[in-house]
């Protein structure tokens, strides 16, 4: 006889419910807000990469003056949210659950205040990555990345109390577009008042906020928003006042300051030099890494100055105006131009604005003689001759009388500077130098 025995279990357990919550997190509107924001920065981003895409300050000036679009964005956002129960009409009924009306009012807030400062941190790491490969020099600048994303986080969150304050479906769109246009007005207008409590300002001449501008500029935004939504959804309004106070307390600490707000780049001060040649050839350290390219575009120009007296000590790259023993590097700034993704677009006419930085490099501006033209032409033809100069040769061939007739003269000095045997040559680049540098438009010598 076989016993069979049978093993009870209890009831199956039934499975977890999800969250309430879950949906407004991962579901809702927010995730697709914070998408938004990281598809149109990206988009804004993608559209200059060639002027930012190899210089970290560049990329950080570049994703903050893209707020000037995303905070917008981010209060539509917020505020298309906030009128979801009058589209639903379910205002009623939110109005009989036991949740607080600020509690009610942070649920639906919160998902999209984070989601769109998710998406403006992703978009500004894909930024930085995109920037690392090229990068020359110097490091990530991110001090006013606390400030940035806490007022996309602030707008969504007043963009939210307006929409449940406004009855119209069209507050969204309304408030984008006044942000936009507000927010541009005060970013062109230096002189707009109050002007440096607006977030979407950039750096005063391209320097670095102090340490803690970035962390006032969050207290400032984000204590408004803080004091909206509690103006509006909480029991005792009164508190809205603490974070009012906060954000006034900021604002008042920016708008005072002003100006002192920013301090030089320190290592925009420095530069790295290639002192092997005469003269030597000097980087902005921000861009150390495009010395040698930078001096292998020169070589020619400096093969050719070998043994010439009279020249500059260097060519520099320090931003302000040349020193009296300098000439001016040809522009690596603004990116996009001379250099982009760190490589020289044009080596030949880089060679050739370093030639012309050569002559007269302190001179007061005004109309050269005929004698001096021609020198220089020539001077520029034989140490950097260019396919452009070729190409304004032949249309001056084509041309009338006048015009083939100097082509003719500066062909014929050109001819004559590159027909001196090499001592005779170098003294006479060495008296048109000296002469240059002094100015002297009578001792530049003939040719």
């Amino acid at each position: 006889m076989t016993l069979v025995t049978e093993h009870v279990t209890g009831p199956k357990a039934a499975p977890r419910a999800p969250h309430p919550l879950r949906a407004e997190w991962v579901r809702g509107f927010a995730p697709w807000a914070g998408a938004a924001v990281l598809l149109t920065l990206g988009v804004t981003l993608w559209a200059k990469a060639d002027q930012w895409q190899g210089g970290w300050s560049e990329t950080a000036g570049q994703v903050h003056s893209a707020m000037l679009i995303t905070l917008p964005l981010a209060v539509a956002a917020g505020c298309w949210q906030g009128g979801r129960e009058r589209r639903r009409r379910t205002e009623e009924l939110w109005g009989t659950t036991v949740r607080p009306p600020l509690a009610r009012l942070l649920t639906a807030a919160l998902p999209v205040a984070v989601w769109v400062a998710a998406g403006y941190l992703l978009a500004v790491a894909l930024a930085h990555l995109a920037t690392w490969p090229y990068a020359q020099g110097d490091r990530p600048h991110l001090a006013l990345l606390p400030g940035d994303t806490v007022a996309m986080a602030a707008g969504a969150l007043t963009g939210h109390v307006v929409g449940r304050a406004v009855p119209t479906r069209l507050a969204a769109p309304l408030l984008a577009m006044a942000g936009y246009v507000g927010l541009g007005m005060v970013t062109v207008d230096d002189s707009a008042p109050g002007r440096v409590l607006s977030p979407t300002v950039p750096p005063f001449a391209g320097g670095l906020p102090v340490w803690w501008q970035p962390w006032a500029m969050a207290v400032w935004t984000g204590g408004l928003a803080v004091a909206a939504a509690l103006a509006y959804a909480a029991r005792r309004r009164v508190t809205a006042l603490l974070p009012l106070a906060a954000a006034l307390a900021a604002g008042t600490l920016l708008a005072q300051t002003g100006n002192g707000l920013w301090h030089a780049d320190p290592i925009a001060r420095r530069q790295v030099c290639d002192t092997s040649t005469t003269p030597a050839v000097c980087v902005n350290a921000r861009y150390a890494g495009m010395l040698p390219q930078v001096s292998d575009a020169l070589s020619g120009v400096t093969e050719k100055l070998h043994g010439v007296r009279n020249l500059p000590v260097r060519w520099a790259d320090h931003g302000g105006a040349p020193r009296a023993d300098e000439a001016r590097l040809p522009g690596i700034t603004p990116l996009g131009w001379s250099a982009v993704r760190g490589r020289l677009t044009g080596p030949e006419q880089f060679a050739w604005e370093a030639v012309a930085a050569l002559e007269g490099y302190d001179c007061p501006e005004r109309a050269p003689t005929a004698r001096e033209r021609r020198a220089d032409d020539a001077v520029e033809y034989y140490l950097a001759p260019t396919s452009a100069r070729k190409a304004f040769d032949e249309d001056d061939a084509r041309g009338d009388a006048a015009r083939r007739a100097d082509l003719r003269e500066r062909r014929a000095a050109r001819a004559r500077l590159a027909g001196m045997d090499e001592r005779t040559r170098r003294e006479w680049l060495s008296a048109y130098f000296a002469a240059r540098a002094d100015c002297d438009a009578e001792g530049v010598p003939a040719l």
